[in-house]
């Protein structure tokens, strides 16, 4: 029997905020997947080790948690005013699908110091010492991201001494803005409050009526009031994803808050597109102790979110997540401000598993509807390795 042999393709493997990836330059991807459809999808799978009926990943680069199972793909912009644009993909860990829904937030961080060393930002728009302002076009959404990466010596600066909880090492600081963030056009649901309220009254079958706030900001997400669903806002990941009838209860309300927000038709093709919208629960500041053993006291966050992504309870926060919830701090009524005490604000610093966070945005009333112009949050991004990964050659 004749075997193909593997062939091999330059990448990075990169962290970017609390999230892991591997990331590739558009014309290094073999040219029939240089396009989207079955043969991209098929070559990441098999990069990321998925599907993987043992849920480990073990075959490919992929960590085996929602955190790690992504990829990226990047090009040099040819949109006016952008450096690069940045296609996100969700790698399903033990199904065969990658969801191309949605952006991620975190990883949206490692983009910027990718697209200088690898050649996608113009020379003359890099200097050799300060910070690199790279314009990104997040083409999931079709949204811009402003991402502003330290520069030493003319290279990108990776090693500093900026903290974010969730990592367990400080790097340098990279700030980003999602400009317009409240609005993920036609695949998002249109509007930033698809349905016209801050508050909606989900009706569940076998879960009963739920208040939620159904934001399209950063990515279409779900917030619940935690008090409503049993829990306190304080539980870290074991609680819930130990727990498959908490994670059922979870999705089942994933599903139909979809169709509330005009995601999907059914409640049944939520199965298929496990990226959006994400599910968040809310309460008032409480103090409880970190992931890692930090205690987070009530007086240092304004409230306190948990947030499910690819089905599980996510261990820190999701970048999309954190716009989200700094969109809905800032608009009155929303699930999000009343935690936070009520009274719309600019910034908002929450609890998460892994720690706090602060994000912070501006939102405008025009002609009766809200509007996010932009949310504006700190992560760090470093290369954990680059060169080529290794796939077989009839693989995709």
């Amino acid at each position: 029997m004749t075997h193909l042999p593997q062939i091999r393709i330059p990448a990075t493997y990169v962290r970017g905020g609390t999230s892991k990836g591997v990331l590739f330059r558009l014309d290094d991807l073999p040219e029939r997947a240089r396009v989207p459809g079955p043969a991209r999808d098929a070559l990441l799978m098999r990069v990321s080790g998925s599907p993987d009926p043992y849920g480990k990943q073990i075959d490919g680069m992929g960590g085996a948690t929602s955190s790690t199972s992504k990829t990226a793909v990047l090009s040099k912009s040819t949109r006016p005013g952008h450096d690069v644009d940045y296609l996100f993909g969700q790698v399903a860990i033990d199904s065969r699908f990658v969801d191309w829904s949605g952006n991620c937030g975190n990883l949206s961080a490692a983009v910027g110091p990718f697209a200088i060393a690898n050649g996608l930002v113009a020379a003359d728009r890099i200097p050799r010492n300060g910070v690199a302002t790279v314009r990104i076009w997040q083409a999931n959404i079709g949204k811009t991201i402003v991402a502003r990466v330290p520069m030493a010596n003319g290279a990108v600066q990776e090693t500093g001494d900026f903290e974010l909880d969730g990592v367990t090492f400080p790097a340098a600081e990279i700030q980003l803005e999602f400009l317009d963030p409240s609005d993920e056009g036609e695949d998002g649901g249109g509007a930033m409050f698809p349905t016209g309220n801050v508050v909606d009254r989900l009706d569940i079958p076998g879960i009963g009526s739920l208040d939620a706030t159904l934001i399209n900001a950063g990515i279409p997400t779900i917030f619940l009031d935690a008090g409503a669903i049993g829990y306190a806002g304080t539980e870290l990941q074991d609680a819930i994803n130990a727990d498959s009838k908490a994670l059922g209860m979870f999705e089942t309300i994933r599903a139909h808050g979809a169709v509330r927000m005009g995601l999907i038709r059914d409640v049944r093709e939520a199965a298929g597109r496990q990226h959006t919208p994400k599910l968040a629960f809310v309460a008032p500041p409480e103090d409880y102790v970190a992931a890692s053993g930090k205690p987070v006291r009530a007086s240092d966050v304004d409230l306190l979110v948990r947030a499910l992504s690819m089905g599980r309870l996510h261990h820190a926060m999701m970048g999309t997540v954190a716009v989200a919830i700094g969109a809905a701090a800032a608009i009155p009524g929303t699930l999000v401000d009343l935690a936070a005490g009520g009274g719309a604000r600019s910034a908002v610093r929450f609890g998460h598993p892994s720690g706090t966070l602060r994000v912070g945005a501006e939102a405008v009333r025009v002609g009766g509807a809200w509007i996010v112009t932009k949310a504006r949050m700190s992560r760090t991004a470093r290369v954990l390795m680059e060169g080529w990964v290794r796939i077989p050659a009839d693989s995709f």
